[in-house]
Order: C-alpha cells, then sequence, then structure tokens
C-alpha cells in the first residue's frame, strides 16, 4: 500500500506539521530497526518502550514520515496524531477499502502459518496473491501486513490471530474477511480463557467482520470448530481426515521419505468433483490437515486439484514448524517455535514416523495452560514414551512434571532448568537417531537445535 502523506493524515484523522505532505510512503512499521526507507514509522507507547524515543533514528534511516501523538525534538516528515494506535487501525481501515480485492482470514490453535502458505500457494496458481508475512496476525500486526502488500493483489491470505478476548474480532472488522478458516481449536491460552469452548468462542470472533453471504471453512474433525460453524448462517464448507461427511478429504495416507506424505485429495464441497493424489514435502498427519484446510478455501475459489497438487509440490514448512534436518545419518526435527498439549501429540506422532533406529525427544515448557498445566505436561511425558521416544528430555520448570511422567513409563529421562543448561548436558546423537525438539518460544530451544546443527554439520 502507498500514498501521500496528507492522505494518510487526513485517513487518520491527523496533520502534517513537517516535511512535504506531498510526499509518498509505502508500507508501515513499529520497529525503527526494520526500516529499509519510504514506511511510515507509527511510534506507539509500549508497556516497556515508547516508540517517540526512536523516531530520529526512523527518519535517519529512511522512513518517509513518523505517525506521532506528542512533540518529538527533531527534524524530518511528521505526522501528528490523538492516539497512534487508533491512527494505525484508521489508516488500516481506509486502506482496506482500496485493497485487496478479496480477503481469506485464517484462524485456530495451531496450523494457522502452514495453511496460510499453502492457500497462498494454490491461489497463485489462478490469482495475484498477497500474504501475512510471519505471524504478523493480531491488533498491531495485521494492520502492518495489510499496509505492506500490493496494492494489485486479488487475494490476500491472512493469518488473525488473539491472546484475549476482543482481539481476533478487532482483527476481523479491520481485515473484513470473504472467507474465514478454521484449523482447530486447542487447549492453548487457557491461562486466559479457562476452557476450550472459551477458546472457542474467542476464534469465532472471526465471524464479526466476515462480509455477508460470506463463506466458512471448518475442520469438521474438530467439534469445537464444527460448534463455531454451527453458529454461521452463511456458507460452510468441510474438511477433514477422520468424518466421512466431509466436503473435502485425504484417503489413502501414505509416509514417504525422506520426508512427506503421499494421499488421494476427494472432494465434493458444492458440486465439485475431485480425486487428485497429492504429494505433500510436509511430514506429518497434521500437515494433511493443514493441507486440508487449505485445499477446501482453494476449491471453493475456483482451484482445481491438479492446480492444488502442483501449487504445493515446492512448499517447505516455516522455520520452526516441523523442519526436518538431515545432519548426517541423524534426523533433527526443529518444531521449536510454539507448543499445546495438543500440537505435542502431533508433533511426536509425526517424528515417529520417520525412520530410525532410535527416537528420542527435548521437550520444553507448554505456557499459558493455567492450573491444568501439570496435568497436560504428565500426560505428555506418558504420550511420548506411548509413541516410542526413549531417552525423553525436559527443559523448564514444568517439564519436571513431563519427566516424571515419562520415567514411571519407563522410560529414561533428564531434566535441566533452562535451555542453556540442556545445551551442556545433553548427549550428542548417534547415527541412525530421531531427535525431536519441541517446546513453546520463550523457552528458547531453537538454541538447542543450532546447537546440534552445528555440532552435527548440517547436510540438508
Amino acid at each position: 500500500m502507498q500514498g501521500q502523506l496528507d492522505e494518510a493524515a487526513s485517513a487518520m484523522e491527523g496533520e502534517v506539521i513537517a516535511g512535504d505532505s506531498a510526499t509518498r510512503w509505502q508500507g508501515a512499521l513499529l520497529d525503527s530497526r526494520q526500516v529499509t526507507g519510504g514506511e511510515l514509522f507509527f511510534a506507539l507507547r509500549g508497556a516497556e518502550t515508547d516508540g517517540h524515543r526512536f523516531v530520529e533514528r526512523a527518519l535517519e534511516a529512511g522512513a518517509a514520515a513518523a505517525v506521532v501523538s506528542q512533540l518529538v525534538d527533531c527534524e524530518g516528515p511528521i505526522i501528528r496524531v490523538r492516539d497512534g494506535y487508533e491512527a494505525l487501525h484508521a489508516l488500516t481501515r481506509s486502506m482496506r477499502e482500496r485493497a485487496p480485492q478479496h480477503l481469506v482470514g485464517i484462524t485456530g490453535s495451531a496450523g494457522k502459518t502452514t495453511t496460510k502458505e499453502l492457500l497462498a500457494a494454490m491461489l497463485s496458481e489462478r490469482y495475484r496473491v498477497a500474504r501475512s508475512p510471519g505471524n504478523l496476525n493480531n491488533t498491531y500486526g495485521f494492520p502492518l501486513a495489510l499496509l505492506g502488500i500490493d496494492e494489485d493483489a486479488e487475494w490476500m491470505v491472512a493469518e488473525m490471530g488473539m491472546s484475549e478476548p476482543g482481539e481476533l474480532g478487532q482483527v476481523s472488522r479491520l481485515g473484513v474477511p470473504e472467507v474465514a478458516v478454521f484449523t482447530n481449536v486447542r487447549p492453548a491460552h487457557l491461562e486466559f480463557f479457562g476452557s476450550l469452548r472459551a477458546v472457542a468462542q474467542a476464534k469465532m470472533e472471526l465471524l464479526e467482520g466476515l462480509q455477508p453471504g460470506g463463506q466458512v471453512i471448518a475442520n469438521a474433525d474438530d467439534p469445537e470448530v464444527m460448534w463455531i460453524a454451527g453458529q454461521h448462517r452463511g456458507p460452510v464448507v468441510t474438511y477433514g481426515i477422520e468424518s466421512p461427511e466431509a466436503d473435502v478429504r485425504a484417503a489413502d495416507i501414505e509416509t514417504s521419505y525422506p520426508v512427506g506424505t503421499r494421499f488421494r485429495l476427494l472432494a465434493g464441497a458444492d458440486g465439485i468433483a475431485v480425486e487428485q493424489w497429492v504429494e505433500l514435502p510436509l511430514h506429518g498427519r497434521y500437515n494433511v490437515e493443514n493441507f486440508l484446510a487449505a485445499a477446501a478455501t482453494a476449491l471453493s475459489l475456483g482451484v482445481s486439484g491438479e492446480e492444488i497438487a502442483e501449487a504445493v509440490r515446492s512448499v517447505g514448512p516455516a522455520p520452526g514448524r516441523g523442519q526436518v534436518h538431515r545432519l548426517g545419518e541423524v534426523t533433527l526435527v526443529d518444531d521449536t517455535y510454539n507448543a499445546n498439549p495438543s500440537a505435542l501429540v502431533q508433533a511426536l506422532e509425526a517424528a515417529a514416523s520417520l525412520p530410525g533406529d532410535r527416537h528420542w525427544a527435548v521437550l520444553g515448557d507448554m505456557l499459558e495452560l493455567g492450573a491444568a498445566a501439570p496435568r497436560f505436561h504428565r500426560e505428555a511425558g506418558r504420550a511420548a514414551v506411548a509413541a516410542g521416544f526413549d531417552p525423553i528430555y525436559g527443559v523448564g520448570e514444568l517439564s519436571r512434571e513431563l519427566v516424571s511422567a515419562a520415567a514411571e513409563a519407563g522410560a529414561s529421562t533428564d531434566w535441566w532448568l533452562t535451555a542453556e543448561e540442556a545445551m551442556a548436558g545433553l548427549e550428542s546423537p548417534r547415527a541412525g537417531d530421531v531427535v525431536l525438539v519441541k517446546g513453546s518460544r520463550s523457552i528458547a530451544l531453537g538454541r538447542v537445535v543450532r546447537a546440534m546443527a552445528q555440532a552435527e554439520g548440517e547436510t540438508d
């Protein structure tokens, strides 16, 4: 997105108080370190810092202008607004009227990013597509994602997330999606929501901005998602692996190697009849589920089964989301982006399907689970043993429960409080080992992955 400073100021009910009002801007940022040239830098106040401290740095780096809510002592183009956060949303609403032509919003407890990447690849077979970068999916990130797209985009595929009630509704109303995709509702954020149904109610806020007559894509294998779909009065397309009544399904799922799955895509949604073999270069049954969410959406928007199969041939996992690394004769699965109980079980099952002489795991705390956290970690320890992992290592205070349960179930275990301690204490993998590393992001198990890769010498 781009425009003149005076146009942006008008949309935000602000005023260009310094610089040439005809100067053009393109994109927006909240972090002065990310300025490459031409962006609007929004100086927002946060709990730990104040963006006004970095206005001078942003302008020196080439920002087209700084959007401020207080006077700053520096030279360069300045737009003054009453409130920076509200101004960011006002500009987003204004620019959303210009582009993209259509928008898909994707939400769920897990799988949003992978589904987004798969769907963007599929729609690109027929349309000009923009996607939200990384995980820019909340009330701060989504506006930056939308303001950063090209205005000729026919479709935007956007993650829409939340961490508290009301947040997803705000994001949805900013994006005004034409299609709402619900991947799953899992025990995540229970510390803030209290129950699975409360999480589902928060996810349902995606419907608040859905255009009249908009379509819902729903996971038929997830009861909470189907509850959400039941609240929608418009068209619903379902997908699933287990549900025989789903509109879009996968059958004859085969694990392939080095990494991937092969299956038949079957669909009958809205009169669409599809039977197409798909080779997906992502391992694990859960990625077949993510594929189906994307495929159900793409088929409903006119993309053929053949185009879908071709589009996903080169789609790889996002960083830290089930990436499989070959370290000589060792297979390392990096699933360190985040963790919740259901996602951990899926990651265990997927890693267990990879061929190897021994499967072992480094598992970190799963956070934001509230009072049920100890129980979930004990269940995770037992699930790891049941999946065939031994030894099992825990990292983080809550993971004491995990390794205790794993030890009771017969696995050899060890535990460390921090990733740094784990890096010092972990054994070196042996030839033929499959190693899964997974935990919540703040446990920083990505450091363990990088240390292993460096020690073993990554080959691909």
